[in-house]
């Protein structure tokens, strides 16, 4: 199986920064994108930002600008690096990554369990 861990998250004041991290494991063939999502209470999941297997990344307009999202493809990481955060960016952040393992031989999204990011005013 595969075993998507986040880290990182954490209670910052308005204007702070955090970076957050996220590690894939286990019978891994191949990563195409990894990815971070967010979910406030109430409302569905948003897509953050995402990273493709060939340097592409991608940012939600929301936090374009103030996230950068880095990935390692030898490691089978990514990091979302958040600056000027906002009561908005508030959430639990989800890591996700799209592979094909051997179990699975077909592209999969995994999920991680999410970090708490808390932005106060």
């Amino acid at each position: 199986q595969v075993q998507v861990v986040e880290s990182g998250g954490g209670l910052v004041q308005s204007g702070g920064s955090l970076r957050l991290s996220c590690a894939a494991s286990g019978s891994i063939l191949s990563i195409n994108i990894m990815g971070w999502y967010r979910q406030t209470p109430g409302k569905q999941r948003e897509w953050v930002a995402t990273a493709a297997r060939g340097d592409s990344t991608d940012y939600a307009d929301s936090v374009k600008g103030r996230f950068i999202i880095v990935r390692d493809n030898a490691k089978n990481t990514v990091s979302l690096q958040m600056t000027s955060l906002k009561p908005e960016d508030t959430g639990v952040y989800y890591c996700k990554a799209r592979a094909v393992s051997t179990v699975r031989r077909y592209e999969y999204d995994y999920w991680g369990q999410g970090t708490q990011v808390t932005v106060s005013s």
